[in-house]
C-alpha cells in the first residue's frame, strides 16, 4: 500500500528525463543500491516521510532507502571516526546522515565528508542561497557543497492562547513573565538539543558583544559573552517548574506537560510542530506559536555523505530527490511533516510555486511573515560550552 500512494505522488514531482548525461550516469549507478539513512528518529513525522522518500525512490529509480534511527546524530560520526581509524575508506556503513552544526563542523575539520557533491545535483538550482542564508553556512560554517539541504527550522515557543492571551515577545517579558507565574515555564535539560537551543537563544539576547558569537570561543571570549546569561538562570531558577530543581530530559516532556497543564510554554525548534501536535490530539487545539519579536534562531537540515560511503552515487539521488519542489511542497504539508522549505520561490515555475500556495493551513500553523526574523546560529563551539557550563552549575 505504500508504495502505491509513493507512486501516485510521483506524478506530482518534476520530469525524470534530463538533459544531463552526468546525472544519468549517477542514476544508472544508483539503481539497485542501498542507501543507510542515518538520522535522529526521535519524530514520527519525520520516520514516516523518510519512509515516503523511501518508497518513492524505489518506485522511482530502483535505489532503496533504509533509515538508521539515531539517539544523537554523534553516534553515526563516531562510526565514520572509527572507521577512517581501522583504515575502512571505500566500505563504510553510513551513506548519508541527517547533520548540522557542531556535527558538520567536525567532519569537515577532519576530512570525513564527499564532496562537494552539492552542485553536481539538478534540483539544487532551486536553493534559496540569498534569502535563506543559512543553506549556505551552517552555524557560520560555510558549507562549500559538503552537504544538501531539505529542511528550514526555526526556535518558536509553544503556548496555550486559551490560557496565555498575549504571550511575552522579548527575553526580559518572558522574565517578568516567569517570576509572576512561578512554577509555569521550564526548559529542557541542555545536554538535549532544545535546551542548548533556548539557552542561546537567551544568550544571543544577553550577550554584550552579539557579534563575537560567529566565532570560536575561546575561554576569555566565553567567560565574558555567557556571564548574563548565568545570572539570568540565577534569577529564574527559584521560579521555574518544580523551582527549578528538575528539568525535562528531552523536547517532548514539556510539550506533554504543556498539554497535562503543568506549564503553560513549550519550545520547539520546528513552527509545525503546534499545529502536529494539535492535530494528533497531543496538545489542545488552542495552541499557538511565537517568537521573540526582534528575531529567533533558525538553521537548515542538511544530509551529508561520508567519505566512505560505498553507495555515493545513490546517496546523491536521495539528496537531489528530498531538493525537488514536490517534494518540499509535500514535506512542507501539515497533513505529512509540516517542515519549512528551502528552495527560493521565484526559481520555480508557477506550476511548482501552485503546490505551495495550495498546501493546507491549519490556525497553530504560522503563515509566511507571522514569525520574527531568523537569526543566525552562533558559532558551534557556543553550544558546547553552554552546555558543559549549564552541567557544572545546574546539573546534580
Amino acid at each position: 500500500m505504500k508504495r502505491l500512494l509513493a507512486a501516485a505522488a510521483l506524478a506530482l514531482l518534476s520530469p525524470a528525463v534530463r538533459a544531463d548525461p552526468a546525472w544519468d550516469a549517477v542514476l544508472a549507478k544508483a539503481k539497485g543500491q542501498t542507501v543507510y539513512w542515518n538520522a535522529w528518529g526521535g519524530d514520527e513525522r519525520t520516520n514516516a516521510f523518510i519512509a515516503w522518500v523511501g518508497d518513492a525512490l524505489h518506485t522511482r529509480y530502483g535505489v532503496e532507502v533504509k533509515q538508521v534511527k539515531l539517539t544523537d546524530t554523534g553516534e553515526a560520526v563516531a562510526r565514520v571516526v572509527a572507521e577512517k581509524a581501522a583504515g575502512r575508506d571505500a566500505d563504510g556503513s553510513v551513506d548519508l546522515i541527517w547533520i548540522n552544526g557542531a556535527n558538520f563542523l567536525s567532519m569537515k575539520q577532519k576530512g570525513l565528508l564527499y564532496g562537494p557533491f552539492v552542485d553536481k545535483l539538478p534540483d539544487s538550482r532551486y536553493i534559496d542561497t540569498t534569502n535563506k542564508i543559512s543553506n549556505v553556512v551552517d552555524f557560520t560554517i560555510a558549507v562549500d557543497g559538503y552537504e544538501s539541504p531539505w529542511r528550514l527550522a526555526q526556535f518558536v515557543f509553544i503556548y496555550d492562547s486559551a490560557k496565555v492571551p498575549a504571550p511575552p515577545r522579548s527575553l526580559a517579558a518572558l522574565t517578568d513573565w516567569i517570576e509572576a507565574h512561578p512554577g509555569r515555564f521550564t526548559y529542557p535539560d541542555p545536554r538535549d538539543f532544545m535546551g542548548a537551543s533556548f539557552l542561546k537563544q537567551a544568550l544571543v539576547d544577553l550577550a554584550p558583544d552579539r557579534a563575537r558569537l560567529a566565532q570560536p570561543a575561546d575561554n576569555a571570549a566565553f567567560k565574558a559573552e555567557t556571564a548574563p546569561l548565568w545570572a539570568w538562570c540565577d534569577r529564574v531558577k527559584a521560579s521555574l517548574w518544580r523551582k527549578g530543581e528538575q528539568y525535562p530530559a528531552n523536547e517532548p516532556a514539556p510539550i506533554q506537560a504543556l498539554n497535562d497543564g503543568e506549564v503553560d510554554f513549550a519550545l520547539a525548534f520546528d513552527p509545525a510542530e503546534a499545529a502536529a501536535a494539535a492535530k494528533a490530539g497531543r496538545l489542545p487545539p488552542s495552541v499557538r506559536v511565537t517568537t521573540f519579536a526582534d528575531g529567533s534562531l533558525g538553521n537548515t537540515s542538511f544530509v551529508a555523505i561520508p567519505y566512505d560511503s560505498p553507495h555515493k552515487e545513490a546517496a546523491m539521488v536521495v539528496a537531489d530527490f528530498l531538493l525537488d519542489p514536490a517534494t518540499q511542497a509535500y514535506a512542507q504539508d501539515i497533513d505529512h511533516l509540516g517542515a519549512y522549505n528551502v528552495l527560493d520561490m521565484a526559481k520555480l515555475s508557477s506550476e511548482q510555486r501552485k503546490l505551495f500556495m495550495d498546501l493546507p493551513s491549519d490556525p497553530a500553523l504560522p503563515r509566511p511573515g507571522d514569525l520574527a526574523p531568523v537569526l543566525l546560529e552562533p558559532h558551534p563551539s557556543w553550544m558546547t560550552g553552554i552546555a558543559d557550563e549549564w552541567r557544572r552549575r545546574y546539573s546534580k
